[in-house]
């Protein structure tokens, strides 16, 4: 059945000898940016998709660095407000991320715990009942003889353990399945999360694990991960054709020759932060892909 389709954007005359080449490209992207949203206005079930996207995953990314600030209020750590990074049009999944700027010292081991960790819990709080609506609500799609045969290729997005459990619990079937608006924002939810609570250097994962095992810990296991990162990634090229880790390898390494600043007092952290760190542990396991994409 054939349904609407975007318009093919053709190169105007000027454009198409070799003076022209220079500009095509720059042509192309903008000439392909406004027929999307052109696109999007006249068939606004796109463009309500498109809002429950951007409206769940600006929820989790808030929710994230929200936790951060509060608590750095809490402590009397000077931090500004969170600044969204936006991507260019056409770039997945729109936004680069989130963050606050601590301006003042942390002042205490309690205290650089508590700041490190609320943003992964308060993000994940908020993206776990949009995974959940996620799953629910994903689409069956029937294989057909060629992509049961492999014939098919495209981009496949893994499933991390979170969805798989909530799609066992309710006998769903993920692998045969078509991604919604909800699942995509959860699923990147799921993944910034997990990035962030990896043990290396200033990430949230590597403020806790500073609080919990101090500077020697910390330097330690922040090593041991930037090598399983590595690994990691030697495998996702060869196992699932994707390049997905190598970027973030860049940053580890940088982010592994930054001291990490050490608080003001290391007074113990007590039973009940211990147990938080392990529902923490526990909240990544959850959420970390090895390999998140799979390229065939």
């Amino acid at each position: 059945m054939n349904g609407p389709q975007l318009r093919a954007a053709v190169p105007p005359p000027a454009l198409r000898g070799l003076a022209g080449t220079i500009f095509l490209i720059p042509w192309l992207y903008v000439t392909t940016i406004v027929e999307i949203i052109r696109y999007a206005f006249v068939h606004p079930q796109f463009l309500a998709q498109g809002l429950k996207f951007s409206g769940s995953l600006l929820a989790i990314l808030t929710a994230h660095e929200s936790g951060h600030y509060l608590f750095c209020r809490y402590y009397g750590v000077d931090a500004t407000l969170p600044f969204f990074i936006p991507q260019p049009p056409m770039l997945w999944p729109g936004t680069f991320g989130a963050f606050i700027r601590m301006k003042s010292p942390v002042p205490s081991r309690r205290a650089l715990f508590d700041i490190g960790l609320a943003g992964p819990l308060a993000g994940f709080i908020v993206m776990l009942p949009i995974a959940l609506a996620g799953v629910l609500t994903v689409h069956h799609v029937p294989l057909v003889a060629g992509d049961a045969a492999g014939g098919g290729g495209g981009i496949y997005f893994n499933d991390p353990l979170l969805f798989k459990l909530i799609a066992r619990a309710f006998g769903i079937d993920l692998a045969n399945s078509e991604a919604n608006s909800f699942y995509l924002a959860a699923w990147f939810g799921a993944l910034v999360t997990a990035l962030n609570l990896i043990p290396v250097g200033q990430l949230d994962g590597g403020h806790g694990t500073f609080a919990v095992f101090g500077r020697a810990g910390h330097l330690w296991i922040g090593r041991a991960m930037f090598v399983a990162v590595v690994a990691i990634s030697v495998l996702g090229w060869i196992w699932h054709g994707s390049p997905a880790w190598f970027v973030f390898i860049l940053l580890l390494a940088v982010m592994l020759r930054v001291r990490h600043p050490q608080p003001e007092t290391m007074e113990p952290l007590g039973l009940p932060r211990i147990l938080v760190g392990v529902v923490t542990l526990i909240v990544f396991v959850l959420c970390f892909l090895p390999f998140p994409i799979t390229i065939t």
